[in-house]
């Protein structure tokens, strides 16, 4: 296996600590129809998580 240039390990360092204040937010939502589950996904912000799990 070939060694990785020190540049890219750089790099990935500041990506991995800022990937980190990123979380996947899954959110139930019942169909007014068949009363079925359905659910959003999304990847958001961690300041930001209560404001999407709030909204309808």
């Amino acid at each position: 296996m070939a060694k990785a240039a020190k540049t890219a390990q750089k790099k990935d360092l500041k990506s991995a600590a800022d990937a980190k204040n990123w979380s996947k937010v899954i959110k139930p939502v019942r169909s007014p129809k068949t009363g079925a589950y359905t659910f959003k996904e999304a990847i958001i912000h961690k300041d930001k998580v209560k404001d999407f799990l709030a909204q309808k």
